[in-house]
This record gives C-alpha cells, sequence and structure tokens, in this order.
C-alpha cells in the first residue's frame, strides 16, 4: 500500500493566522505555490489560505489587508502520513481544494497537492514503459 508520506513534500512553507495577509501573499509568490497550511506554536494546523482567498483583497485595497485569519480557511481536511494515497486522491477527486495537509501524531510534517499526485503517476507510467 502506497503511502502519503510516499509522495508528500516536506519543509512545508506555512503561515501564522496572526502574521499580515501580505507576508502570506509574498510567500505564495516567492514560492510559486498556490496555498500554505496555517499553523500554530506547535505545528498544529489551524486553517489553510490560498489564493482564492486573497482575491477578498481585492474589494479593499486601501487598508493594509489584515491577517492571515480573517482570510483562511479554518475547516481544512488533512491526512496522516500513514494513510492510504488512494484515500488522498479520492478526496480530491470529490472535492475542490488543491492541497491537503500531512499529519504525524497532529503535527504538520508535509504537503500532497494534485500536482504532486499527477506527477507520481506520471513517473510510475514512465518506470513501467522503461521496463517494456
Amino acid at each position: 500500500m502506497l503511502k502519503a508520506k510516499d509522495v508528500m513534500t516536506t519543509g512545508v512553507i506555512t503561515a501564522r493566522k496572526n502574521a499580515p495577509v501580505q507576508d502570506a501573499i509574498q510567500a505564495l509568490i516567492d514560492n510559486n505555490i498556490t496555498g500554505l497550511p496555517v499553523v500554530d506554536n506547535e505545528m498544529n494546523v489551524v486553517g489553510i489560505i490560498t489564493e482564492k482567498d486573497m482575491l477578498k483583497l481585492l474589494y479593499d485595497l486601501e487598508t493594509d489587508g489584515g491577517r492571515v485569519e480573517e482570510f483562511m480557511t479554518e475547516a481544512t481536511k488533512s491526512f496522516d502520513e500513514d494513510d492510504d494515497l488512494i484515500d488522498v486522491c479520492n478526496c480530491f477527486i470529490q472535492n475542490p481544494f488543491r492541497r491537503v495537509p500531512i499529519l504525524s501524531e497532529g503535527k504538520l510534517v508535509g504537503i500532497i497537492s494534485r500536482a504532486d499526485i499527477i506527477e507520481y503517476i506520471l513517473k510510475q507510467k514512465q518506470k513501467d514503459e522503461a521496463r517494456v
């Protein structure tokens, strides 16, 4: 059984809920990513903030933007690092989000995006073709 930890990206870039939302925007741009897990000091996931969440800033460009917690989505789906990758894939098929946090003992240890799974599938297909 292929597990979430076999495909997850580690060294996850995160945001803190009390950080200025501009910091989260800059992190997305600097790292060419579309979303960040929001964590507390113990690396517990408290939400997620995405490009889509930040589009709300267009309505009020004159303000300082506010804090991450004002824009993040609090209810987030996550998986344990030992969960079956098929379950993660099914979650993406059934939901509109693009990434899920991966936890170990309740703490953030990685992230899996749709693109990570697609890349894994391609690599496996290429390996199969090379064997023929």
